[in-house]
Formats: C-alpha cells, structure tokens, sequence
C-alpha cells in the first residue's frame, strides 16, 4: 500500500502577473517552476516545501486556474498515484489562508520555498482516482 508524499501540479495561468515575486507584480511570468503556459510545482504534502524552488524568491500566488488545471498525488518517490477526479482547483490543498473557489491557486512561498501556513492535508481518496489499483492511504 502506497502512500501519498507529493502534490504535482500542471496549471495552465491565466494571468501571470496576479502573482508577486519579492514584493514585486509578476508580469512578465518569472516565477520558478513555469514551463510555457502551465506552472508545475511539486509540493510537499508533509511539510509544503515547493521541491526545486529557486532559494531566496519569495512568491505571493494567486492564480486563476479554473478548468485548466491536472493535479496528480505522488509517492516518496516521485510516482504518480492517482490523478485529481474534479476540473477546479483541489482548494482543501493549494489555498492556503484564502478560499479559491475550486478556480484559484492562491499561497505564499517564503524565501526557503515552503508554503507559508502549510498543514498537512487529509486527502478524500474517494476524490482521486487510482492509477495503480491500489489502495491508497489516507495521508494522516
């Protein structure tokens, strides 16, 4: 039986510059992690650490995603297990301190790349769908 370690997340961003890097709107979309048109940030479901964020950039994100969005869980190392059933933004997990509406990723990343107010989320299995057909645990 696996268990989830890491959020992947592929969010095609409708606007770039709704997102502040140090202090500063970031129109031009520079922030770590983007790949053409989609953001693709791995989280951390334990501790909310963005894995291979640039050190010393501080983020205050707040993207509207809507339906433009796949979210996969991940094992400790790095497999995919199950895919995000719905079409919106997984809100329980990528807004933190804020309520997205099933349309926004909406967090702060601090300067060492971990989430700001983070708490490791229980993930509602019946939400995900299983790629391996196994069971997968409830991340407690």
């Amino acid at each position: 039986m696996k268990q989830a370690r890491f959020i992947e997340v592929s969010a095609e961003v409708r606007y770039w510059e709704d997102t502040y890097l140090n202090g500063n709107e970031d129109a031009d979309g520079k922030i770590p992690l983007r790949n053409g048109i989609l953001w693709r940030p791995v989280i951390d479901l334990d501790n909310g650490m963005v894995q291979n964020w640039t050190a010393g950039t501080a983020a205050d994100v707040h993207y509207k995603v809507c339906d433009q969005g796949e979210y996969w869980l991940l094992d400790e190392n790095k497999q995919r297990l199950a895919k995000w059933k719905g079409s919106y933004v997984p809100d329980k997990i990528l807004c933190v301190g804020d309520e997205g509406y099933g349309d926004y990723i909406i967090f702060r990343v601090g300067f060492d790349g971990i989430i700001i107010g983070w708490t490791k989320p229980i993930l509602d299995t019946e939400k995900w769908s299983d790629f391996n057909n196994e069971d997968m645990t409830k991340n407690e």
